[in-house]
């Protein structure tokens, strides 16, 4: 028998499938509960199917997973227990060589893993998920048609149930919605259009005159999501923290294969007006682990829970954000956007951002904020052998030189234009200094375009803040000879190159 890893997320254990020691044996699970229910009928075709059991469960590699057309006998899908579900499927990166990392960035080693495709990208996904009681099998994204009628059937093994099989049959709705209807709403008890935001992206035209408006119902929606390439889109939560977006991916489950990224639990790419309103994201798993990427023109995010690792929010494009709250592990911010941030809240184990404007753009704006350093330990730093494991200060922004000293790429290997300016932020946690590590200054790199700016800084109180021992490169601003230059940088027009941003 193999194993099943467990990894804590606040209150809630999520079970991922591993391979190197054995796992308890669960016992058998009889009056087990299907989502959906057997001979169910108008089911949407994104549905993830449910088996709740009495006990908690823990996930095995071994059994199959099959979907057949009840009319056809035709398996539709088929999930291999067996075949692992990523690289590192608990997300850890322990032991690991560079040739490891090397190699399995490697699209021919994809197909070693288990693979879903998400608007014609491929990702290492978690084909099954154990949330304590309930299991939550992901089945290939677009697997299931409308107006057809599915059997189940899941092995028992793989619960390590060797002699409890599964089946039931359920039908779906007849269509999906008007393809000309301007909303459809999420829900994860099945009682909307769609059960999971995946599936309404995917509907969602790729542009529109007026904003599409996908409503999300409160509820826990454990699934990957990808947007790709679409515009003028409002996805709007219920409430902030009734509906929690969620999903453990990283940078070992999910290894960099180029543009797109696959690490985010949520990711927009390639987009333009895009709105994120009302909702939590999380990322599940440590490392570098956005909750959200960001790669686009013009979204906002308003009154949004992100709760992401290291990168939490990686951001390209324009951006605005407000009234928000970011967590992260460090590098919380891995800034190439022109990013402008009113009223938010980022709370950070380590480094707040690492700043890494291009030429011609602003860079991470934040007006009327709070800057929030958490004295804890760096998650993959606790160990067995290290339980206190390390920790890090909390500076506002980083620069330090990151790339090869000699060859093609060292000369992109820093951001002589970085810049990051605070208007009115309260902080917490801040060392004196404030910034660093910034790359010394040599004849490839200047500090002359780098703006690292402060104004009127304070304690969580509301006093100000000691200047005293900041960073050299660190410029304070004056309310009197700089307050043209506070005015335009508390103006997101200005920052945003001409776009005046409208929450809907």
């Amino acid at each position: 028998m193999k194993t099943a890893a467990l990894i804590a997320s606040g209150s809630l254990a999520l079970i991922a499938c591993s391979q190197n020691t054995p796992a308890p044996e669960a016992a058998a699970s009889p009056g087990a509960v299907f989502f959906p229910a057997d001979d169910d009928t108008g089911i949407s075709p994104d549905t993830p199917l449910r088996i709740t059991f009495p006990d908690p469960l823990t996930i095995h590699s071994e059994g199959v997973i099959e979907i057949t057309d009840a009319e056809t006998g035709e398996v539709v899908d088929r999930i291999d227990v067996s075949i692992p579900f990523g690289p590192f499927p608990d997300g850890r990166m322990s032991g690991a060589t560079q040739e490891d990392r090397v190699r399995l960035g490697r699209e021919s080693v994809m197909s070693d893993y288990q693979v879903n495709t998400l608007q014609g990208v491929d990702f290492h996904y978690h084909p099954v998920l154990a949330l304590e009681t309930t299991a939550i099998i992901t089945l290939h994204n677009g697997a299931l048609d409308y107006g057809e009628t599915y059997n189940v059937h899941v092995d028992g093994d793989v619960f390590g149930l060797s002699d409890t099989d599964f089946e039931w049959s359920f039908t779906t709705r007849e269509a999906p919605p008007d393809a000309d209807t301007g909303r459809v709403t999420v829900a994860s008890d099945g009682s909307g259009d769609f059960v999971t935001v995946q599936g309404a992206l995917d509907f969602a035209p790729a542009t529109s005159t007026e904003p599409f408006e996908i409503f999300i119902r409160n509820g826990r929606y454990d699934e990957l999501v990808f947007l790709n390439g679409k515009s003028d889109i409002i996805l709007r939560g219920e409430s902030r923290d009734g509906v929690v977006v969620r999903y453990p991916n990283n940078s070992a489950f999910n290894p960099p294969r180029g543009n797109p990224s696959r690490r985010p639990a949520f990711q927009l790419h390639e987009v333009s007006d895009i709105q994120l309103s009302d909702f939590t994201i999380q990322n599940d798993f440590i490392g570098q682990a956005e909750a959200l990427l960001v790669r686009g023109d013009r979204v906002i995010i308003d009154n949004m829970q992100l709760n992401g690792s290291g990168d939490a929010l990686t951001t390209y494009g324009s951006i605005y954000m407000q009234d928000s709250e970011l967590i992260g592990d460090g590098d919380t911010i891995l800034g190439y956007a022109t990013l402008f941030c009113l009223r938010c809240t980022i709370k950070s184990v380590g480094p707040f951002t690492w700043t890494r404007t291009p030429e011609g753009q602003h860079g991470n704006i934040f007006v009327d904020s709070e800057m929030i350093y958490l004295d804890q330990p760096l998650p993959w730093s606790v160990t067995e052998d290290n339980p206190e494991g390390q920790k890090t200060r909390g500076v506002l922004a980083r620069l330090p030189f990151n790339g090869p000293r000699e060859g093609p790429r060292h000369e992109r290997s820093n951001f002589p234009f970085a810049e990051m300016v605070l208007i009115n932020t309260r902080t917490d946690g801040i060392p004196p200094e404030g910034w660093g590590p910034v790359e010394e200054e040599h004849a490839e790199f200047s500090w002359e375009n780098i703006h690292l700016w402060e104004f009127n800084t304070m304690g969580m109180a509301g006093n100000p803040v000691d200047m005293s021992e900041r960073h050299p490169l660190v410029r304070v601003l004056d309310a009197e000879t700089d307050a043209e230059l506070i005015d335009n940088y508390s103006d997101p027009t200005f920052i945003l190159n001409g776009w005046t941003p409208e929450v809907k």
